[in-house]
C-alpha cells in the first residue's frame, strides 16, 4: 500500500510503472501532481495502468510491450475495452475546434518521461511507446466509428426508401380526395343553379302578384279620392303619416298621367292632399329639429326625399341651424363653429349630407358674409382709402382663412372651385379696381409723408438741375438751357449755377424712409393677397414704380441734387462740407430699399417677365445715383484740398525754411504743418464714418494722392537753407505720420518717397550723388531729383548742377 515507484498518485487513486511487478496499485499516493488547466486527468499508461483501471490486484505483465491482456490462464485475441486514457483522447478528438499541435502537446505532457516535470528525466522510448500505443488506439477507434457510420448510412437509406414509399401513398390518396372534391363541387354548382332557377321562377310569380296587390290598394285609395271621402285609416290616423306619404306620393305620380278633362277634380284633390302631407312632414321635421330628435328628423327627411318639397325641408334645416349662431361680433368665427357643429349632425339626418352642408355654406357666404363685407367696405370706400384698403385686406384674408377651414369638410368632388366661386361672388366688385385704389392711395400718402417732412424743416422744394433720375426718356427735339447746363455739369463736374447753403441739412430722413417703405410693404402684402395671379407681377411692378418715384427720385435724388448744389467751390474759405453726411444717409437708405426689393418684391415677380424689367430699373437707379455720389465726393475732395491750400497759404512763411538765425531754430515743425495735419485727420475720420466697405479705401486713396500732390507742389515753392531743409524734413515726417492714418499702402509709399526727396535738401554736396542712387530715389526721374536739389540755397555756390549734367 506504500508509495513504491509511483509516478503519480492523485484524485484518490495511484498509478505505478509496468515493471514494478505484482505490487499493489491501491492506496493513497505520497506525492500529488497538480495538472495545468485543460489537461486530462488520465495519463496514458501501460498494462499496469490498464490492470489498475480494470480493478485487478496483480501487475500487468510486460508493461506496454506487446500490448497483451492476461485472463484466466490464456491469451485473449479479442481487443480489450478502451482504457480511460483512450476514452479521454476520444473525447478530445471531438472537441471543437480541434488543433492537432495542441493535442500532441497535451499527449506528450501527460506521458511520464515525456518532458522535464519536477525533476523527472526525459524518456524518449517511453514517449515513443506511448505514441505508438495511442496511434493503435486511434486506429481501433477509427474502425469502430467507421462501422458505426456504415450502419447509420444503411439505416438512413432504409428510412429514405420507407419515406419515399409513404409519400407516394399520400400522393395517391391526395389525388383520390381531389377527385371527390371536384365531384362535390360540380354537385354543389348543379344544386345552386337549380336553386337560382327556382328563385327566379318564384320571383317571377311573386313580383306580379305584389304589384297587383299594390295596384289594387292604390286603386282602392284612388277610388276614395274619386268618391270624395277618405275612409282609410292611413289617411285619418296622424300616426300613419309615413305610410300616407308613400301612398299619396305614388298617387300623385299616377295622377300626372291622367287626362285633365276627365280627372281634373280627383287630380286637384290628390294634389291638395300631397301638399298637405308635405306641409305636415316639414312641420314635423321642424318640430323634431327644435326638440333635437335626430332619429325623427332622419325618418321624416327620408320620407320627404321623394317629395318636391325636399329642398324646402333642407332650407328650413339651414335656417333653423343659423338661429342664434351669429351673436358675437366675429362673424367668421361664428360661421366656422356653426359649420363644425352642423357637419357632425348632417350625416345623421340626411342621405346626402355633402349637398346639405354645401348649401348651408353657400347660404352663409351669400347672405351673412356678403352683407357684413358690404357694410364694412362701403362705409369707407369713397371717404377713407386707407381704411378701405385695410378693411378689404382684412376681410378677404379672414374669408380665405374660413375657406381653408371649410376645406376639411366633405362638400362634394370639387370643393376648391366651389369655395373659390363663393369668395369671388363676394369680393368681385371690390377686386376689379383694387390696384387703382392702391396706387392712388400710395401716391397721395407718399406725397403727404414727404411734404410733411419738408414742412417740418421749413423747406420749400425747388427745381435743381433736371429734377433727379430720368425715369422716362425725353422726346423733345430741343433741349432747354437748364437741361444743357445739367448735362455739362454731369460730364465736367463743374458747379454751374449758384451754390446753395443747406445749413448742414442733408434733407434725408430715415423716419421718412421707414414710413415710405412701410406703406409700400403693406401695399405689396395687399397686392399679393388681393390681385389675380395673372395680374400679380404687373400690379407689383406698379407699386415698385411708386416707391422708386417717391423714395428714390423725390427724396434721395433730391437730397443728392441739393447736396451737390450745397458743395462750395474749391477756393472757398472755411467751407462746411456736409455732402459726406448725405452720402452716409443715402447709403443707409439704399440698403433698406434693397432689402425690401429682395424680401417683398422678388417673391411676387420671380417667375414672370417683370423680373428683368424690375432688375433693370433698379440697376439704372443705382448707376445714376452712383454718378451723383461720385461727383459729389470728387467735389468734396477738391474742397478739402482747397481748404488745405488756404491753411498753407495763410500759415506757411518763407522764413520758415530759410531762417535768419540758423543756430536759433527751436520748433520741431511749422505751424502750417500742424494745422494741415489736424484738418486731414478730421476729414479722414469723417470719411470712415460716412462710408463702408471698399468705398472707404477708394476715397481715402484718392484723398491721399491729392494730399501728397498738394504737399509736393507746396514744398517746391520755397528755398531751403540747411536748417530750413531739416525743418522741411520734420514737416514731411509729420505729414507721413498723418498719412499712416489713411491705412493705404500707396499713400504711405508716396510720403516715404517725398521724405527721401527732402533729404536732398540737407545732404552734403559730396554725398548727393550717392543719396540720389539710394533705394527709394533710384527709380525716380532725374528731373524730379534735380528740381528738388535746385531748391537749396547753396545750389549755385556748391555747383550742384554738375551732378545732373
Amino acid at each position: 500500500m506504500g508509495g513504491v515507484g509511483g509516478w503519480l498518485r492523485a484524485m484518490g487513486g495511484g498509478r505505478g510503472r509496468a515493471g514494478d511487478g505484482g505490487r499493489d496499485r491501491g492506496g493513497a499516493g505520497s506525492c500529488v501532481r497538480r495538472w495545468p488547466p485543460g489537461a486530462s486527468l488520465f495519463p496514458a499508461g501501460g498494462g499496469g495502468a490498464e490492470a489498475a483501471a480494470a480493478g485487478g490486484g496483480g501487475a500487468g505483465a510486460g508493461g506496454h510491450n506487446g500490448r497483451r491482456w492476461w485472463g484466466g490462464g490464456g491469451l485473449l485475441r479479442s481487443p480489450p475495452p478502451p482504457s480511460p486514457c483512450a476514452m479521454a483522447a476520444a473525447a478530445e478528438l471531438f472537441e471543437e475546434p480541434f488543433v492537432a499541435d495542441e493535442y500532441i502537446e497535451r499527449l506528450a505532457w501527460r506521458t511520464p518521461g515525456g518532458g522535464s516535470r519536477g525533476g523527472e528525466a526525459f524518456d524518449p522510448k517511453r514517449l515513443l511507446e506511448e505514441f505508438v500505443n495511442h496511434i493503435q488506439e486511434l486506429q481501433v477507434m477509427d474502425e469502430r466509428i467507421q462501422r458505426k457510420v456504415e450502419k447509420l448510412e444503411q439505416q438512413c437509406q432504409k428510412e429514405a426508401k420507407e419515406f419515399a414509399k409513404k409519400v407516394q401513398e399520400l400522393q395517391k390518396s391526395n389525388q383520390v380526395a381531389f377527385q371527390h372534391f371536384q365531384e362535390l363541387d360540380e354537385h354543389i354548382s348543379y344544386v345552386a343553379t337549380k336553386v337560382c332557377h327556382l328563385g327566379d321562377q318564384l320571383e317571377g310569380v311573386n313580383t306580379p302578384r305584389q304589384r297587383a296587390v299594390e295596384a289594387q290598394k292604390l286603386m282602392k285609395y284612388f277610388n276614395e279620392f274619386l268618391d270624395g271621402e277618405l275612409k282609410s285609416d292611413v289617411f285619418t290616423n296622424s300616426e300613419k303619416i309615413k305610410e300616407a306619404a308613400d301612398i299619396i306620393q305614388k298617387l300623385h305620380l299616377i295622377a300626372q298621367e291622367l287626362p285633365f278633362d276627365r280627372f281634373s277634380e280627383v287630380k286637384s284633390k290628390i294634389a291638395s292632399k300631397y301638399h298637405d302631407l308635405e306641409c305636415q312632414l316639414i312641420q314635423e321635421f321642424t318640430s323634431a329639429q327644435r326638440r333635437g330628435e335626430i332619429s325623427r328628423m332622419r325618418e321624416v327627411a327620408a320620407v320627404l326625399l321623394h317629395f318636391k318639397g325636399y329642398s324646402h325641408c333642407v332650407d328650413v334645416y339651414i335656417k333653423q341651424c343659423q338661429e342664434g349662431a351669429f351673436l358675437r361680433n366675429d362673424v367668421f368665427e361664428d360661421a366656422a363653429i356653426l359649420c363644425q357643429r352642423v357637419n357632425k349632425q348632417v350625416g345623421e339626418v340626411f342621405s346626402n349630407p355633402e349637398t346639405v352642408l354645401a348649401k348651408l355654406i353657400q347660404n352663409i357666404f351669400e347672405v351673412k358674409l356678403q352683407i357684413y363685407v358690404k357694410d364694412q367696405l362701403e362705409e369707407h370706400r369713397k371717404s377713407d382709402a386707407e381704411q378701405y384698403l385695410k378693411n378689404l385686406y382684412d376681410l378677404y384674408t379672414r374669408t380665405t382663412n374660413l375657406s381653408s377651414k371649410l376645406m376639411e369638410f366633405n362638400l362634394g368632388t370639387d370643393k376648391q372651385t366651389f369655395l373659390s366661386k363663393l369668395i369671388k361672388s363676394i369680393f368681385i366688385s371690390y377686386l376689379e379696381n383694387y390696384i387703382e385704389v392702391e396706387i392712388g392711395y400710395l401716391k397721395s400718402r407718399s406725397a403727404m409723408i414727404l411734404q410733411r417732412y419738408y414742412d417740418s424743416k421749413n423747406h420749400q422744394k425747388r427745381s435743381i438741375g433736371t429734377g433727379g433720375i430720368q425715369i422716362h426718356k425725353r422726346t423733345e427735339a430741343k433741349l432747354s438751357i437748364q437741361d444743357l447746363k445739367e448735362r455739362i455739369r454731369q460730364r465736367t463736374n463743374l458747379p454751374l449755377g449758384p451754390s446753395i447753403d443747406t445749413h448742414g441739412e442733408t434733407f434725408l430722413s430715415q423716419e421718412v424712409v421707414v414710413n415710405l417703405l412701410q406703406e409700400t410693404k403693406q401695399a405689396f402684402e395687399r397686392c399679393h393677397r388681393l390681385s389675380d395671379p395673372s395680374d400679380l407681377p404687373k400690379n407689383a411692378f406698379r407699386i415698385f414704380s411708386m416707391l422708386v418715384e417717391f423714395l428714390c427720385t423725390e427724396h434721395i435724388d433730391y437730397a443728392l441734387e441739393t447736396g451737390l448744389a450745397g458743395i462750395p467751390s474749391s477756393d472757398s474759405k472755411n467751407a462746411n462740407l456736409y455732402f459726406l453726411d448725405v452720402v452716409h444717409q443715402a447709403n443707409t437708405i439704399f440698403h433698406l430699399f434693397d432689402k425690401q426689393f429682395n424680401d417683398h418684391l422678388m417673391p411676387l415677380i420671380s417667375s414672370s417677365p417683370k423680373l428683368s424689367e424690375c432688375l433693370q430699373k433698379k440697376k439704372d437707379i443705382i448707376e445714376q445715383m452712383e454718378v451723383k455720389l461720385d461727383m459729389g465726393i470728387d467735389r468734396t475732395l477738391n474742397c478739402m484740398i482747397g481748404q488745405m491750400k488756404h491753411i498753407l497759404a495763410a500759415e506757411q512763411k518763407k522764413t520758415d525754411f530759410k531762417p535768419e538765425d540758423e543756430n536759433n531754430v527751436l520748433i520741431q515743425y511749422t505751424n502750417a504743418c500742424v494745422k494741415v495735419c489736424s484738418y486731414v485727420r478730421k476729414q479722414v475720420e469723417k470719411i470712415r464714418n460716412s462710408m463702408d466697405g471698399k468705398n472707404v479705401d477708394t476715397v481715402l486713396m484718392e484723398l491721399g494722392v491729392r494730399f501728397h500732390r498738394l504737399i509736393y507742389e507746396h514744398l517746391q515753392q520755397y528755398s531751403y537753407s540747411c536748417m530750413g531743409g531739416m525743418l522741411a524734413i520734420c514737416d514731411v515726417a509729420e505729414y507721413r505720420k498723418c498719412a499712416k492714418d489713411f491705412k493705404i499702402a500707396l499713400v504711405l509709399q508716396l510720403f516715404d518717397t517725398l521724405h527721401a526727396l527732402c533729404n536732398l535738401l540737407v545732404v552734403a554736396p559730396d554725398n548727393l550723388k550717392q543719396v540720389c542712387s539710394g533705394e527709394q530715389l533710384a527709380n525716380l526721374d532725374k528731373n524730379i531729383l534735380h528740381s528738388f536739389v535746385q531748391l537749396r540755397v547753396d545750389y549755385r555756390s556748391a555747383r550742384l548742377a554738375r551732378h545732373f549734367s
